[in-house]
């Protein structure tokens, strides 16, 4: 796992995957520095998944979503599936507001469905411990 990179926005590996997220505290810089620190990241850590949990995200801009759209587009050409989860009712409406559809763009409910979709698999033992592939 890494801390966060030097934009100040964390980006963990979990096995393939690379799980991150956005704060609500975002100017563009930060969000051109992070889109440069994860693709970067996609092809260092060979990751196959990327989930991107914006659920503290209260906020969302055309250029903030202009970026996650290329974001996706850039990550599937280097190899890996972008989820964006926990998108709140405010973003959403926001975003059909700007007539914005984050076209290419896959989401999910909360990270936990993400991280599902990805390939991940939460234990039935009672540690609630994290599996990947199914494997106990």
């Amino acid at each position: 796992m890494s801390a966060a990179g030097p934009v100040g926005i964390p980006i963990l590996r979990l096995g393939d995957v690379l799980v991150t997220g956005l704060l609500n505290e975002l100017d563009d810089a930060t969000v051109v520095a992070f889109t440069e620190e994860l693709t970067t990241r996609i092809t260092t850590d060979r990751a196959r998944g990327v989930l991107i949990d914006i659920s503290r995200l209260e906020i969302i801009d055309s250029f903030v979503a202009r970026t996650l759209m290329e974001l996706t587009t850039m990550a599937r050409l280097l190899g890996a599936r972008v989820i964006v989860a926990g998108m709140r009712p405010p973003v959403a409406l926001t975003l059909a507001e700007l007539g914005l559809s984050l076209t290419g763009v896959e989401t999910a409910l909360n990270a936990e469905h993400g991280m599902v979709a990805l390939g991940w698999h939460r234990s039935s033992r009672s540690s609630g411990e994290v599996l990947h592939d199914g494997r106990r």
